[in-house]
């Protein structure tokens, strides 16, 4: 992957992964952006459903360029899949999502409808000053799934020593610079050590795989529409505490990186953003046993150390409800 710091990298980023005169694919808040190319065209309903439509627009164009955060990297993403070509990724939030071949389809209300893999990304270009204005809520839930996928590379299947290191540099990273911007949010040296972590945090994910707390997340976010970010900030202290019996030398190092309890120090981070239970974000308690149900189903709990029984992510969701 080729990484780089700055928005003045983009033309070359984009001529050394084989990019020109790319679609662009730009979220709301970012559809007025100037990028320094030469652009194909540009779609600008992010998250969006109509693949169809915009891989339509893609004809012609030499690449694809996503800017945003992950629902617009997660279209790019898809895009890329279905006409074959090379993705470089501007991400503007923390999310990660700019470092794997699979995304999600959501509609632009937010609401699940679909996936796959087989994206073809190629290069990121991270730049601090498309930060410096993210809500609160977004910073820290955004950041707060980027740590989680520090968490569980370090004990998914598929772990490894490479992914291990980002994992922990990731975790080192958020866990101190996430409270330093929250109470200054324009602080430029704190988002850039911030983003510094969600990039290691990207590479750590696209080194292994995701677990049970992002399966936990993925089922309930999908069903409601709710930001994925915040829902990992919930869902993952659960995860860590069942995952304590499974992988304790795993957690036992994120512990040395995050500076405490894993579990508690992840509350203690998501506690910066907003809501921590899941009633406050509307999910109905009747609910719960579906979404156990379907969180089990997914591949972040078979991959998890211990696949968790629907009866047992039940209970995880009930003590976060």
């Amino acid at each position: 992957m080729i990484v780089r710091f700055g928005l003045d990298a983009l033309p070359d980023v984009c001529a050394e992964a084989g990019v020109t005169a790319p679609l662009v694919v730009a979220s709301p808040r970012w559809d007025r952006i100037e990028l320094p190319l030469e652009e194909h065209a540009r779609w600008r309903e992010a998250p969006s459903h109509r693949l169809e439509e915009a891989a339509a627009q893609a004809r012609g164009a030499g690449g694809v360029v996503a800017v945003g955060g992950g629902s617009a990297i997660d279209l790019g993403k898809a895009i890329s899949a279905a006409t074959g070509l090379p993705l470089v990724s501007v991400p503007t939030t923390y999310a990660g999502a700019e470092w794997t071949t699979y995304y999600g389809i959501r509609s632009p209300e937010r609401r699940l409808r679909g996936g796959g893999a087989g994206a073809h990304p190629a290069g990121i270009v991270y730049d601090v000053d498309l930060t410096l204005e993210l809500p609160r809520e977004t910073t820290v839930g955004t950041a707060l799934n980027a740590l989680a996928h520090c968490a569980e590379a370090l004990y998914a299947h598929g772990r490894n020593d490479a992914a291990d290191e980002h994992a922990l540099a990731g975790a080192r990273l958020i866990s101190e610079w996430l409270p330093r911007v929250v109470a200054s949010p324009r602080d430029r040296e704190a988002r850039t050590e911030l983003l510094r972590g969600a990039c290691h945090g990207g590479a750590a994910l696209a080194g292994s795989m995701l677990a049970l707390g992002h399966a936990m997340a993925q089922a309930v976010g999908g069903r409601y529409g709710l930001p994925h970010g915040t829902l990992n900030g919930i869902c993952l202290p659960p995860a860590l505490r069942f995952n304590a019996r499974f992988a304790p030398e795993a957690l036992r190092r994120f512990a040395e990186a995050v500076g405490g309890q894993p579990a508690e120090r992840v509350e203690e981070l998501a506690r910066l953003g907003g809501p921590t239970r899941l009633r406050d974000l509307g999910v109905p308690e009747q609910d719960l046993p579906e979404l156990a149900a379907a969180a089990a189903r997914r591949a972040g709990n078979q991959a998890n150390p211990q696949p968790a029984s629907p009866a047992e992510i039940e209970q995880l969701l009930r003590s976060v409800w």
